[in-house]
């Protein structure tokens, strides 16, 4: 996955600029905590503020997880959206964070779920079809020098999670974060079997059986086997009667449509008419 830093892809653009310039706002101008409570997702007001859904995405709770998220969103997302195409590329990327919203609110049946800021869902969505792209590759994450296979640093991703779940106060917020991951696990699932329905296996053969008959005489050597008489050919056609045949081909699929064994007939009719008396 090796790729030039200089080219950045239309969308993966858009979002780095998006989550830095929401990012400044915030740490500068919109500072009141009102306004980040009305963009980040609470579960127990989602469907009172359902525009939550996406907005979380694009407020951090600080400059490290909006740094990390960046990098890690430039590494996956500019290889994803050239081959995706940048459309689906961010219905993908979406879909992913909204994933991870839903998994929050599922899990506010069983405990209860702090708000959910940041991209971790959808990054990690990302991440996953970029396994699924490139099983053997390994990514290039500027400006660090390590160069991880990709299914290594899904794993890990997965792994950051899960321990954060497990050491900080905000845990369960973290383990909603695999939803975005499930997320694109389901979407790549769907196109899998999509792709199954539209190209079917071919069945197999029907195993046929080999016979060879073989006649048995009581007290003696078998008989010899003698191959089966031809079929007798079909009763040939009057003349006439081939000949509209052939021509009602002709008037319907054309020249091309006739076998050889017709287009020697019509030429033994032609040669036939030629030579009959004016």
């Amino acid at each position: 996955m090796n790729r030039d830093p200089i080219r950045l892809s239309p969308v993966v653009a858009s979002l780095a600029v998006a989550n830095v310039v929401v990012g400044i706002l915030l740490a500068t101008v919109f500072t009141h905590p009102a306004v980040q409570e009305v963009l980040q997702f609470d579960a127990s007001l989602a469907f009172q503020h359902p525009w939550t859904f996406i907005t979380y995405l694009f407020v951090h709770p600080g400059i490290l997880a909006l740094g990390l998220n960046l990098i890690l969103l430039m590494g996956f997302g500019l290889n994803l959206e050239r081959r995706m195409g940048g459309p689906s590329f961010l219905a993908y990327y979406l879909a992913c964070g909204i994933g991870a919203a839903v998994f929050a609110l599922g899990l506010t049946s069983f405990t209860n779920v702090p708000p959910l800021r940041g991209a971790n869902g959808a990054v990690l969505g990302t991440a996953l079809a970029c396994w699924f792209a490139w099983p053997d590759a390994r990514l290039k994450l500027d400006p660090f020098p390590i160069r991880p296979r990709v299914g290594t640093l899904v794993l890990a991703l997965a792994s950051f999670e899960i321990v954060n779940a497990l050491l900080t106060s905000e845990g369960v917020a973290h383990l909603a974060f695999l939803g975005g991951l499930g997320t694109g696990y389901g979407v790549f699932r769907v196109q899998m079997l999509r792709a199954r329905k539209a190209h079917p296996p071919s069945p197999p053969m029907p195993a046929r059986a080999l016979m060879t008959p073989v006649s048995v005489r009581q007290g003696g050597p078998p008989a010899p086997v003698r191959p089966p008489s031809p079929a007798a050919p079909p009763p040939e056609r009057h003349p006439g009667d081939e000949l509209d045949r052939v021509l009602d081909k002709i008037s319907a699929l054309g020249m091309q449509s006739l076998t050889p064994e017709e287009r020697r007939f019509l030429n033994r009719i032609s040669e036939r008419k030629r030579k009959e008396p004016g």
